[in-house]
């Protein structure tokens, strides 16, 4: 997500497009939903913690690449590793919980982890933005290949050996796309995110030009959105295990009606401010509820069903900036707004259409 809040710099200093610029998101996401199924399989039976953090060390190492590039070529194929490193840490790292924890145990620790997905997808905006304010858009691609050595050691220390235990086979995760209500939650998955990155992907030039934020206040609204999306996170995570259906509504809803509402209501600092808390809150839900949705939808399939919610998640990512990059390259930010606020309606239709599937006691999303 680093690039989001520094598109502007990004773009200046190598000279392209702040449409070019979110190339760095597209190809990122894109690369992460082909390696979350592929990765997982081409490991085969190696020890997961050396996975782990051989992929933590690719991530130190490709966001260094990112600090230095020289130009964009560069640039773009550190983001290509970045996204190999970080699909393989996403579809691994899900299945984890149950072999960590004693089995009363697996359905905290399963929130947890993918607590830290949500969480991480609006946290990384907001501190990308302040870091690039406060030293520079190269210094906070520094910081994180630092934080993701020290993981990249946490894990070297702290995990348990972790033996394959059995083989991944990618036709049996295929064919559940063959199943109704898996199908539906990944309609749902791509809709949204697709939606939400196509806007969001390019906040920083819609609140320059559209809302007249100054360049020094972007990082303080881009804070204030990420704390709301925790919020929205856990938030959504109490309510999925009792209305999955009705939180997605009102998800859709609200995403939707943030968006959209950015050139009428939007048009100063405050209803800025506001819409962006609305849209944090939202958008924060995203993870916890469409992941609880596929866990329901296939039950006795989970890891492939985390494994496909990856990389349809990824894809969309990258959809999302490529598609919005193209048309606020063409006609302007407003247009971001307009094409993430339809997806979101689509999103809602298909909530409305489609059959949930039943609610478990134990969702797959993080508890307050």
């Amino acid at each position: 997500m680093l690039p989001v809040g520094l598109l502007t710099p990004i773009g200046g200093s190598l000279d392209v497009s702040e449409g070019t610029a979110g190339l760095t998101l597209t190809v990122t996401g894109l690369v992460a939903a082909l390696a979350a199924p592929l990765v997982t399989a081409a490991v085969g039976r190696i020890d997961r913690r050396v996975v782990l953090c051989s992929l933590m060390v690719l991530l130190a190492a490709a966001n260094a690449l990112a600090a230095w590039s020289p130009d964009f070529t560069v640039m773009t194929a550190a983001r290509v590793l970045i996204g190999i490193g970080m699909g393989g840490v996403w579809s691994l790292a899900g299945g984890l919980a149950v072999r960590l924890v004693p089995a009363g145990s697996v359905g905290p620790a399963t929130s947890a982890v993918f607590s830290g997905i949500a969480i991480a997808s609006v946290v990384g905006v907001p501190a990308g933005a302040y870091l690039g304010e406060l030293a520079g858009w190269r210094e906070a691609f520094l910081a994180v290949a630092g934080l993701a050595g020290l993981v990249a050691v946490a894990m070297a220390v702290l995990l348990p050996p972790l033996p394959a235990e059995n083989a991944v086979a990618l036709g049996g995760v295929l064919r559940l796309l063959g199943t109704r209500r898996v199908a539906t939650g990944l309609v749902l998955v791509a809709l949204l995110v697709t939606g939400h990155f196509a806007a969001y992907t390019y906040v920083r030039p819609v609140l320059e030009e559209v809302s007249g934020v100054p360049a020094a206040m972007i990082g303080t609204l881009l804070l204030v959105y990420g704390i709301a999306g925790i919020a929205g996170n856990f938030a959504a995570g109490a309510r999925v295990g009792r209305s999955l259906r009705g939180t997605l509504l009102v998800i859709c809803a609200a995403l939707a009606a943030s968006v959209l509402l950015v050139p009428l209501l939007g048009l100063s600092v405050a209803g800025a401010a506001i819409l962006l808390v609305v849209w944090g809150l939202a958008y924060g839900g995203v993870s916890v509820s469409a992941q609880t949705w596929l866990a329901l939808a296939a039950p006795e399939a989970r890891e492939g069903a985390t494994s496909l919610f990856v990389g349809v998640f990824n894809g969309a990512i990258a959809l999302g900036a490529f598609t919005g990059g193209l048309v606020l390259d063409g006609f302007g930010p407003r247009s971001v707004l307009l094409l993430g606020g339809a997806l979101s309606l689509g999103a809602l239709l298909v909530v409305l259409l489609g059959r949930a599937p039943g609610t478990a006691a134990a969702p797959a999303g993080p508890r307050a």
